[in-house]
């Protein structure tokens, strides 16, 4: 089974429709057959796309330091949680047993997580699809700035080329299917 690494937050924003879709992307995941990789959490945005695999009938492995079991409370209800030492530890094994990543709205983890996962990219440490859902426009700084960075020659235009963007759910599930 393939499986799709999806960074999000461990709270759910202001705006409802964030849940929603996170909720569908793990519908979407269940749907094709696809296995999702995330960061262990019940809280948030974490917990919809779980809560959303779950309820398709979909593979969930689940990763979380000890330390954060306590903040964002391991998922119950996934059968294969992992509890590692380090978020150092949680990443590696996040992007070593993924086929894809799926970036939808989130804070500085989810920031983090993404600019790793491209930067690797850009380094040709791994050659696996990234996925920005920009849905409702949520990313659209991000990409700004990187168009910023390009722009002052810090980045090259085809470094650009090393994720997708989908504006929507549809899109997205488009994508997904190159993997289903």
């Amino acid at each position: 089974m393939k499986k799709i690494c999806v960074f999000t937050g461990a709270a759910t924003g202001n705006n409802p429709i964030y849940r929603d879709v996170a909720t569908e992307t793990g519908r979407m995941l269940a749907s094709r057959g696809l296995g999702l990789v995330y960061g262990g959490g019940k809280m948030g945005l974490m917990g919809a796309v779980a809560d959303g695999t779950i309820a398709g009938n979909g593979h969930v492995t689940g990763i979380i330091p000890h330390f954060l079991n306590d903040i964002e409370v391991g998922h119950p209800d996934v059968k294969d949680l992992h509890l590692v030492d380090s978020m150092h530890e949680r990443k590696a094994m996040m992007y070593d047993i993924s086929s894809a990543f799926v970036i939808l709205p989130g804070g500085l983890g989810t920031l983090d997580e993404t600019m790793e996962v491209i930067t690797w990219r850009q380094l040709k440490q791994h050659s696996k699809p990234i996925i920005i859902l920009n849905q409702n426009g949520y990313w659209d700084h991000l990409l700004a700035l990187f168009q910023s960075v390009i722009d002052n020659d810090f980045m090259h235009n085809d470094h650009i080329d090393h994720f997708e963007v989908a504006q929507n759910l549809e899109e997205l599930g488009n994508h997904l299917d190159k993997f289903a």
